[in-house]
């Protein structure tokens, strides 16, 4: 299905009526329609083991959703973004949240979206009021995990830190990741 390009900004009600189209992965940038290619098995996989190792660390209250859609910014022109992973109450909306339901957006930077999750991203969920926000990087010499937090009013976010290895956070709830096994297989099942 082709995609007809819109030509002016667009508000959140064309972005509601844009077609479904699984073909690529599409943000809502002030207005602006940002089509970018799907994520790589790489990226996909290491979405799906954090979000098992979150998954098993949070009380029933709160769910960790991939690629779920959030509205940054609904008024002027609009900002809707997916992050690889986002955390929400368990009762949250099924399509789409506010960026004030989010307590966690997580960014697992990608060939070509390293300026955009390391400084965009980041300038827009904490001008959004996100409290925690956490960008992975993939790539050698060991993956890692920065963790940011909202700082004083209109300071941003604050790095708190970035680990390879092991993740140990208190907040937004104690948590520990182990980072490498989001690269890394998982052991043979004669292995263990």
């Amino acid at each position: 299905m082709a995609l007809s390009i819109p030509r002016e900004l667009m508000t959140l009600d064309a972005w509601d009526a844009l077609p479904e189209d699984n073909s690529a992965h599409y943000e809502l940038q002030e207005g602006v329609l940002v089509v970018s290619p799907k994520p790589a098995k790489r990226h996909q996989l290491a979405v799906v083991r954090l979000a098992s190792q979150m998954e098993h660390q949070l009380s029933v209250e709160w769910d960790v959703v991939p690629d779920f859609e959030v509205v940054v910014q609904a008024d002027g022109p609009a900002t809707v973004r997916a992050p690889d992973l986002v955390m929400v109450r368990a009762d949250a909306a099924e399509n789409r949240v506010a960026a004030g339901d989010v307590l966690l957006a997580v960014e697992i930077i990608s060939p070509g979206s390293r300026k955009i999750d390391t400084q965009m991203k980041h300038f827009e969920y904490a001008e959004a009021g996100i409290p925690h926000y956490w960008v992975v990087d993939l790539d050698p010499p060991a993956p890692s995990i920065t963790v940011y937090g909202l700082g004083a009013p209109d300071d941003g976010y604050v790095e708190s830190q970035t680990a390879t290895g092991v993740l140990t956070v208190h907040e937004p709830f104690e948590m520990r990741i182990d980072v490498e096994a989001l690269v890394d297989r998982r052991p043979s099942r004669s292995e263990g």
